[in-house]
């Protein structure tokens, strides 16, 4: 869930697509996002960082998500995490957070452990999108009900938008992802682009990679803009705010497409001098 925005909340710093508890945030809300933020990536550390097998990770979420349902439950949680669900109860308790959403973030980041440890891909841009749907969606989700906006055309437009995020990440560290054994790119599309699907370390060089991200880039910045019109939907500083994660992660696809959508050999990131045009694109929303 990242697009180079850079963010830092309980000491940690991490580029994410969602700017976390930042000063456009009204005060009454930091707590509640930070603690949302510091819930989803401690369980991403969990399901990614270091050096656990596979089994431990499963566990060690297993028992994050028992943890999870104490706090709905008002039970007490096992002590583990207390930086984590010390303000997540108080966060539910005081702003009624839905669970569903929190408990799809920590779907998806059990089926990252399984997808690693199998060293498995997608098989179709479905399977790809529901992995977005619970690994994204959730955090626009939930942040639009901490704003108290709940009607289902802004969250069909949410969805859109963090799912846009997200696939706006996998191309833009596909190079990256391949090496670290993380396969993003649907088998269907690579076999209609005369990439195999098996040998993820020949489609840098394949003749149809570059068509194939350009078509990715193609049909993600659809969907971005699809869900644009929620900048109007979202009251106060978050809809100023709102407009500068869309417009960051539409300036990552131009930046793609700029390189002539060959990220296999390249990262493409945002610069401070990219502010000035994403403030002036943003205005004009």
């Amino acid at each position: 869930m990242k697009t180079s925005l850079r963010i830092s909340a309980q000491g940690v710093d991490h580029y994410e697509n969602f700017p976390v508890a930042s000063w456009i945030c009204p005060p009454r809300l930091r707590p509640p996002v930070a603690a949302i933020y510091s819930f989803a990536r401690t369980a991403d550390d969990l399901a990614d960082e270091g050096t656990a097998a596979a089994a431990q990770r499963l566990g060690d979420l297993a028992a994050y998500r028992a943890d999870l349902d104490a706090c709905f439950t008002d039970r007490p949680d096992s002590g583990r995490w207390p930086q984590v669900f010390i303000p997540l109860r108080l966060a539910v308790r005081d702003f009624s957070l839905p669970q569903q959403p929190l408990w799809d973030l920590l779907d998806a980041f059990e089926q990252d452990v399984l997808k690693s440890r199998d060293g498995a891909g997608y098989a179709t841009r479905a399977e790809l999108l529901d992995y977005c749907r619970r690994s994204a969606n959730p955090i626009g989700r939930l942040l639009l009900h901490l704003y108290g906006v709940g009607d289902v055309g802004t969250q069909t437009r949410s969805d859109a938008v963090c799912t846009a995020l997200q696939l706006i990440n996998f191309w833009q560290d596909v190079g990256l992802d391949v090496v670290r054994g993380r396969y993003y790119l649907p088998a269907e599309d690579l076999q209609r682009h005369g990439l195999d699907p098996a040998r993820p370390s020949t489609w840098a060089c394949g003749p149809g990679a570059v068509g194939l991200l350009a078509e990715y880039a193609l049909w993600t910045r659809q969907l971005m803009l699809s869900g644009a019109d929620i900048v109007h939907s979202v009251p106060g500083r978050a809809g100023w705010e709102l407009r500068l994660v869309v417009q960051g992660g539409l300036r990552i696809l131009d930046r793609i497409e700029a390189m002539g959508f060959n990220t296999f050999a390249a990262r493409p990131t945002l610069r401070a001098r990219d502010l000035p045009v994403l403030l002036w694109r943003g205005l004009r929303m």
